[in-house]
């Protein structure tokens, strides 16, 4: 359920929600793909020893 809170509020996730969504994949698998994708930034921030920097808006 955390992930659905992520993929609603972080605009990272959200755009890759819902590119794979439109293209036809199901939600199920959209919802994995976010997962791994989380898993993946995770793992690369504990190596490089960094902190998340959330995407800048552009206006």
């Amino acid at each position: 359920m955390v992930i659905m809170s992520i993929i609603q509020s972080n605009p990272v996730f959200r755009e890759s929600y819902q590119r794979l969504v439109a293209v036809g994949k199901p939600k199920e698998l959209a919802i994995i793909t976010c997962i791994r994708k989380m898993v993946v930034i995770l793992n690369s921030m504990l190596r490089d020893g960094v902190m998340w920097e959330a995407p800048k808006a552009i206006n």
